[in-house]
C-alpha cells in the first residue's frame, strides 16, 4: 500500500496513489481519483452533488489559508 500522494485535478486535492487512475485528457496524462470518476458515472443529480461537495470543501480550505495568512500578516 503506497502512502504517496497524488493531486487529483478533478477535485483539486491530493490523494494516496492507490485511490487514483492515470486518465488521458486533450491535455496529455492526469490523475483523477477513483471517487471523483464513480461520481461522475452516477448521473446528473450524483454528479451535481459530488461537485457542491467538493466546491464546499475547497472554499473552507481557501477561506482558512487566507485566515492563516492574515494572521500571520498582523503579527508582523
Amino acid at each position: 500500500m503506497s502512502t504517496e500522494l497524488t493531486y487529483c485535478y478533478h477535485c483539486r486535492t491530493h490523494h494516496p496513489r492507490n485511490e487514483m487512475r492515470l486518465m488521458v485528457t486533450k491535455t496529455g496524462k492526469r490523475w483523477r481519483c477513483i471517487r471523483s470518476i464513480q461520481a461522475t458515472q452516477q448521473g446528473r443529480e450524483a454528479r451535481e452533488a459530488y461537485g457542491r461537495l467538493v466546491s464546499e470543501i475547497n472554499r473552507a480550505e481557501s477561506k482558512s489559508r487566507a485566515q492563516r495568512l492574515n494572521n500571520l500578516l498582523q503579527e508582523k
